[in-house]
């Protein structure tokens, strides 16, 4: 195949791929802005194996490839301050995207892990064990990341962001702070 012919094809992938990967993108880094720039990443460096891919579904790789580098993006930035609203959000908006706002922001408190695993589930209706694929782990690790991650959005969802359950036993809401089990066993033990 010729080097036009080659680009010809990649750049009719990109046409289309654009639009399909940019929406998970976005879910996946939390921000539309780096969404987008992920996926441009993610775009120049398979433009770069094109010619040596060997895949029958270069969207399943391209795919792969966002969870990647957003990990990988993810990793070298954790030590950041991280604050809840940056300085310069988006000005305006309609009244229908208020739902769809409250979701991002929830998505947002999930780890990195957990939020790829809900997108790919829900957003891009990949099964488990293609989700599993995606991500380069078992299916088991699939399930439990999306049963925490699941919790915890109904909990963020719900409007209590700490996670903290309501007691049933005290009425009024309050109650002690969390001890663990076995806390006065294991402070004996250490006394020893």
């Amino acid at each position: 195949m010729s080097r036009e012919t080659e680009d010809d094809a990649y750049a009719a992938f990109v046409a289309t791929a654009w639009p399909r990967h940019l929406r998970t993108a976005i879910l996946i880094a939390g921000d539309r802005h780096r969404g987008e720039e992920l996926l441009q990443d993610c775009l120049v460096k398979l433009y770069v194996r094109w010619r040596r891919m060997r895949t029958d579904d270069p969207h399943a790789y391209l795919r792969r490839m966002l969870v990647n580098n957003h990990i990988s993006w993810w990793r070298r930035r954790r030590r950041e301050l991280l604050i809840a609203e940056p300085p310069d959000g988006p000005s305006g908006g309609a009244a229908g995207t208020e739902d769809s706002d409250e979701l991002y922001r929830a998505l947002r408190e999930l780890a990195p892990r957990q939020r790829a695993v809900v997108v790919l589930r829900h957003f891009e209706d990949l099964t488990e064990k293609d989700t599993a694929a995606v991500l380069g782990c078992s299916v088991g690790t699939v399930k439990s990341q999306h049963s925490r991650a699941m919790a915890r959005l109904r909990t963020v969802l719900a409007g209590n962001p700490s996670g903290d359950e309501e007691s049933s036993e005290d009425p009024a809401g309050s109650h002690a702070p969390y001890q663990p089990k076995n806390r006065w066993k294991n402070q004996e033990s250490a006394a020893r």
